[in-house]
């Protein structure tokens, strides 16, 4: 009886409750919603910047840090790295199969820089006194007038050469005036590899054909040379100027392939 009662106690609890809950509870949370809303949309307020500036904080401190590219050197523009040291070397190429054409101004600067270089005029300084010494063109005489007009012919026969077969011709052919070493294999292949180059070049196209710029750019600093030089000026002289022009352009060919390795053998590079 008294588990009755307490049940239908219990009951009656629960229904006067829920009649309360339904009738009091909504207006109730009304009030205290409105009650609240300023104070929660202020503490929202003050709280988005705070989290945008760590959004912000943390794009920066996962977005991956790139360093600046270094910049690369100009494969089109060889490095100097100058024969025994002294002599400017700019059409050497090392390292390399093929490479960009050079334009046609790159070519003139290339040997502009060669022929004008600090190093060559003291080259033809000391080229003019040899041949004082060994008094060629006797009609030229001793003393500084000789010497000074021996030098004049000596640096006009080597900047004209070097125009005209290292720019001029290859400008009008299409051919490439660089020397592109081989660096590898026995002494003898890559010495004839080397002398060869004289005879056979690349077009600015990367095909190996006949070397037409270093042998029609000698004849023409020879014909050109009539105009300055003392006589005779005969065709065997010519032919004499042509062949040493040729001549030398061989054993600098021979020095460009070989002087790489003599330079990291001195300086103990690899």
């Amino acid at each position: 009886m008294r588990q009755s009662r307490t049940i239908a106690a219990a009951k009656g609890l629960s229904i006067r409750s829920a009649v309360w809950s339904r009738g009091v509870m909504g207006p109730i949370l009304l009030v205290c919603s409105l009650a609240l809303a300023p104070g929660l949309f202020a503490q929202q307020a003050a709280q988005l910047p705070a989290t945008e500036s760590r959004q912000s904080q943390n794009q920066f401190a996962t977005a991956p840090v790139t360093a600046s590219p270094a910049p690369t050197p100009d494969p089109a523009v060889p490095k100097d790295d100058r024969i025994l040291w002294t002599l400017p070397n700019y059409l050497t190429v090392e390292n390399a199969s093929t490479l960009p054409p050079l334009t046609p101004g790159q070519k003139f600067a290339l040997i502009a820089k060669d022929t004008f270089d600090p190093v060559t005029f003291g080259f033809i300084g000391l080229e003019a006194g040899i041949n004082q010494a060994s008094n060629t063109d006797p009609t030229l005489r001793q003393g500084l007038k000789g010497y000074a007009k021996r030098y004049g012919l000596a640096f006009a026969d080597n900047g004209i050469g070097n125009f005209m077969t290292s720019a001029v011709f290859p400008i009008a052919l299409h051919q490439d005036p660089r020397f592109y070493q081989m660096g590898k294999g026995g002494f003898i292949h890559r010495a004839w590899y080397a002398g060869s180059r004289v005879l056979i070049t690349r077009s600015d196209a990367g095909k190996t054909e006949c070397n037409y710029s270093e042998f029609l750019g000698n004849v023409a600093a020879a014909v050109i040379s009539n105009a300055y030089h003392p006589g005779p000026r005969t065709l065997g002289s010519n032919i004499n100027i042509w062949a040493t022009q040729i001549a030398w352009d061989a054993v600098s060919y021979e020095m460009k392939e070989f002087w790489p390795d003599i330079h990291h053998r001195f300086t103990h590079k690899h």
